[in-house]
């Protein structure tokens, strides 16, 4: 499967490059348990791929692979004035994924090839904060370096495909719970990392935060990818969650219609403009957690047309938050007054 053999020439770049006499093909096959004529294959793709590993010595046991430590020494060449835009924006992102896996080395990449540019691409550098900047979504909370240790683990463990067992806090449930697990892969969606892994108690996938993982422990035991993850884990869903798509119908007001339309909000969406300046909208997506908050932020300015049992939950909802300020002496029913924020947009 295509995985696997990512999964295998990605751990054949670590090992020719952590070793500094370099390795034989037996080496690799014996670490991956494959046969010489595959990693030969992966060998060569690699360099098709523009990784600079190369060969010395005669054929058979003695010839050693190795990977050049510098193999971007002229990258200034060819570096544009669109490319070196793109560094910086890059970087900016780059900047935003606290927790993510080796954003570190990212940084330190992408400060290297800053390093190899002449003064006057690096002065041009400094001037695109003025032009264009970036902003990260809402991120996770908690000890950033004990996120960025647990994440790093979760990839490694990933990467190697061994089983994890961890403790994990479920925000449904409210309460910690065990599982034993196969990582499949890591996510970051809306300031998050998110860890999809395959849950055998269940028989199916689940995606789990991780700030809320509250103890780690990655097995030495490994597993086959016996099944394959969509391309787009979380496509049917405005959010990071995975389930059956429906079909959502909904309307916006005239006030709301040019915030609405001017955004893809999801793929599936269709737009049409009524004759009074409403929009109604559809949606091929989840009912679920993503879909409920964005449906609940527009206010009075969105109506669910169909279907019925998620407009009467929505219903249900509003009127539960207008309660909470019920005779508090902040209740209004001047909406020209209170407005919802879409003016400033």
């Amino acid at each position: 499967m295509r995985n696997a053999e990512v999964i295998r020439q990605w751990q054949i770049l670590r090992a020719v490059e952590s070793s500094r006499t370099g390795v034989t093909i037996h080496d690799l096959a014996a670490q991956a348990d494959v046969t010489t004529r595959t990693i030969r294959r992966d060998l060569q793709a690699l360099q098709e791929a523009g990784f600079a590993i190369y060969d010395e010595g005669e054929e058979h046991d003695t010839k050693r692979w190795k990977l050049d430590a510098q193999p971007f020494r002229s990258v200034e060449a060819g570096l544009g004035v669109q490319d070196v835009a793109a560094l910086y924006l890059s970087r900016s992102i780059v900047e935003a994924l606290s927790a993510w896996p080796l954003a570190d080395e990212l940084r330190a990449a992408l400060a290297k090839i800053e390093g190899a540019l002449n003064p006057r691409m690096r002065e041009f550098l400094a001037t695109l904060p003025q032009v264009v900047s970036t902003k990260a979504a809402p991120g996770v909370g908690g000890a950033r370096r004990e996120l960025v240790d647990v994440t790093q683990r979760l990839f490694e463990a990933v990467r190697d495909r061994r089983l994890i067992e961890m403790r994990y806090f479920s925000a449904a449930s409210r309460r910690a719970k065990s599982y034993a697990l196969q990582p499949y892969q890591l996510a970051l969606a809306q300031g998050g990392v998110y860890l999809v892994a395959w849950v055998p108690q269940y028989a199916e996938f689940r995606t789990f935060a991780v700030e809320r993982i509250e103890r780690l422990a990655v097995q030495e035991v490994t597993f086959r990818r016996t099944r394959e993850l969509p391309k787009n884990v979380f496509g049917s869903s405005l959010g990071v969650f995975s389930a059956e798509p429906e079909r959502i119908e909904i309307e916006f007001t005239p006030r709301a219609a040019p915030y609405v339309q001017g955004r893809t909000w999801h793929e599936s969406q269709q737009v049409s403009v009524l004759d009074d300046g409403r929009v109604r909208m559809t949606l091929d997506v989840s009912d679920d957690w993503a879909l409920r908050s964005w449906l609940l932020g527009f206010g009075a300015d969105v109506r669910v047309i169909a279907p019925q049992a998620l407009a009467h939950s929505l219903r249900d909802e509003l009127w539960l938050a207008g309660e909470q300020y019920r005779g508090t002496g902040m209740f209004s029913t001047d909406l020209a007054k209170t407005g919802t924020g879409l003016e400033r947009d």
